[in-house]
């Protein structure tokens, strides 16, 4: 992923902050020299500084069958940035951009075919999303759910290299970006106000760095 200097960031908190928010992934593995792609739920796995991503595949899925290095990618809000919102109106240097927040988790893929592993990633999922929906379905260890399981392929994803990407303005001055986060935070959509929240933090730290180097 391109990434100039001003928007990478190595912050495990914005990660994390990515995954709970939306943590439907796209995982990339290739085959022959092509891309597989699949779009999936995970859980999050910390153990120490290690991560690991879990979920699963259904089983005709040809990615199901995968092992080795795999992509997931994990998306955050996004939004268009006018460059008539900017303070200082140097239209030959000020253009259309858009701002993002996306990181991309490079590991290995190992395929999970237990039934107990493909019962805890059953029963883990549906316990971190049916509260969102005010439900309470649960995974049951019996006969009838353990048949289920039969139709699916677990995974785990070892990530050993995380590039996360944080564009937030952050190339221009503060009024600019302060003009910005007014704007998309008054937009009627989630993600120009997700991203405008984004940007208060980072214009936030980026000044609370400012006083303590002084």
């Amino acid at each position: 992923m391109y990434t100039p200097r001003a928007f990478a960031s190595n912050d495990p908190a914005a990660l994390d902050a990515l995954l709970a928010a939306d943590p439907f992934v796209t995982l990339v593995t290739v085959v022959d020299g092509a891309p597989v792609v699949s779009h999936l739920p995970v859980l999050i796995e910390r153990d120490g500084g290690r991560l690991a991503l879990r979920g699963h595949w259904a089983k005709p899925n040809p990615q199901s069958s995968h092992t080795g290095p795999a992509l997931a990618i994990v998306h955050g809000p996004h939004a268009y940035v006018s460059p008539s919102w900017y303070t200082d109106k140097v239209e030959e240097t000020r253009v259309p951009t858009w701002n993002y927040v996306v990181a991309h988790l490079h590991g290995t893929l190992e395929r999970l075919t237990g039934t107990d592993d493909l019962a805890s990633i059953v029963a883990d999922l549906s316990a971190r999303f049916e509260t969102q929906v005010g439900e309470q379905w649960r995974y049951v260890d019996d006969d009838a759910h353990r048949s289920q399981l039969r139709g699916i392929v677990g995974f785990r994803l070892h990530v050993d290299r995380i590039d996360t990407k944080v564009k937030l303005s952050q190339n221009h001055p503060d009024a600019n970006r302060e003009a910005v986060i007014g704007k998309l935070g008054a937009q009627d959509t989630d993600d120009a106000r997700s991203v405008a929240q984004w940007m208060r933090e980072a214009l936030a730290a980026s000044r609370a760095g400012d006083r303590h180097g002084s």
